[in-house]
């Protein structure tokens, strides 16, 4: 990656995508035209219109206009070595120095369009959904909270990435409202469950990869060439009802208090833009088994933030934290959901668990920042919040900076609207 290589379309000292991200989503047109395309600045480019006004003609093995479609799922399917090149005539062609399309007036026309006048929509299909719990800060805040500092982590914590299986078809675009969950909640002082809306609202700052590649039945990843399989990034809001959760996690483990809706960004930013971007993970102690081993820079050095916007009301910056605190990174954790002989898919998505970090402010979720209620977080218009509240608006925002270079996921925009009747 060239750091310095700029595009002859305008870009903002402070946007999250210069030519160097290139990051892929799928929009809707102001014809009601769906497509795939990317983004630089504050221009979207319809990638299927560059396939057919011969852009990609270069790249024989590209499948016949796999960006005119309402998904990345097809595009993503033909694996590592077409995105490369895909991602290459790209950065080529909008070189500030390649008058190819620069020049070209009527093409110019009919494949670029400002962000204004387009509308995201869900940049693929998801198949199959995990969730993992890979942030040794947050299980070990968590931990103590309901076991005590004594066992904070369960025994089989640092020996392997945890995860759980959850429900993709509740996975939105960023943009999309979620009304509060209703279901049964026991509390304290009663014996009996009741029901009603969730009184515990919360969110869990995450981030997910999707993957591009399949395998078998039977065969599993090395965390060698997981990556392989890895098309991309996006900041993930996993929207939690703490109060349902507490109440059926046992023994199964989560379900509706985490079902009813999470909030994906929807520019998915790939592996090759975030390499400049690379550092080490954590140190693992105990050494773990031989198929979790990881060696190089296998984490990301990703700024994250969470917003906490009331109603009619300012922004307040409630939490800071940063990808590269999880204790399991992707490679690890997509070779232990493989291990097993699982087979992946396309358009699978695997999110982190909630990411916190080693201070208070790092803290990714609700539950942590108010100390399950005991510590209420104060916002700037005199209100406070233990958990989240109707028409609050929550905004997660993820960004990677180095030596003058900037790249981003955008945001993840959700308001809680009151429970439906």
């Amino acid at each position: 990656m060239n750091i310095k290589q700029k595009s002859w379309l305008d870009v903002k000292s402070n946007s999250d995508f210069p030519i160097q991200n290139l990051p892929y989503g799928v929009v809707q047109l102001p014809t009601k035209e769906v497509l795939v395309a990317t983004r630089i600045g504050d221009v979207v480019i319809n990638l299927a219109k560059l396939y057919d006004l011969g852009y990609f003609k270069s790249i024989q093995e590209l499948e016949s206009n796999v960006f005119d479609s309402s998904t990345l799922n097809s595009f993503m399917s033909q694996g590592r070595a077409v995105w490369s090149k895909v991602r290459k005539v790209l950065t080529d062609l909008f070189d500030e120095n390649n008058e190819t399309l620069r020049d070209n007036d009527a093409n110019r026309t009919q494949a670029l369009f400002n962000i204004s006048e387009v509308s995201n929509l869900m940049p693929v299909e998801v198949g199959d959904y995990t969730d993992f719990y890979s942030s040794i800060e947050h299980a070990t805040n968590v931990g103590i909270m309901f076991r005590g500092k004594e066992n904070a982590l369960m025994p089989n914590w640092k020996h392997l990435p945890v995860g759980y299986h959850g429900r993709s078809s509740s996975i939105v675009v960023s943009g999309t409202n979620i009304h509060r969950p209703k279901g049964q909640m026991k509390p304290a002082h009663q014996d009996l469950p009741v029901f009603g809306a969730s009184k515990l609202m919360d969110f869990e700052l995450e981030m997910a990869f999707i993957t591009g590649g399949q395998t078998q039945l039977g065969d599993t990843i090395l965390v060698d060439n997981a990556e392989d399989y890895i098309f991309g990034m996006v900041l993930f809001n996993d929207l939690s009802a703490r109060d349902i959760q507490a109440w059926e996690y046992v023994p199964l483990g989560p379900f509706l208090g985490k079902s009813f809706g999470s909030v994906v960004s929807p520019w998915i930013v790939t592996l090759d833009a975030l390499d400049y971007f690379r550092t080490q993970s954590p140190q693992q102690d105990p050494e773990v088994l031989p198929y979790l081993q990881s060696s190089g820079e296998r984490s990301f050095d990703i700024n994250l933030e969470v917003i906490l916007q009331p109603e009619n009301g300012v922004e307040n910056l409630i939490c800071e934290s940063n990808h590269k605190y999880l204790y399991w990174n992707i490679s690890q954790q997509l070779a232990h959901q493989s291990v097993n002989g699982c087979n992946i898919n396309v358009g699978d998505m695997y999110a982190s668990g909630t990411i916190s970090g080693p201070k208070e402010n790092n803290y990714g979720s609700m539950l942590e920042l108010s100390w399950r209620g005991s510590k209420p977080i104060q916002l700037s218009d005199g209100t406070d919040r233990k958990f989240i509240s109707d028409n609050d608006t929550i905004i997660m925002k993820g960004h990677c900076e180095k030596n003058g270079l900037r790249i981003g996921f955008g945001e993840s925009v959700c308001k809680i609207l009151p429970a439906k009747q």
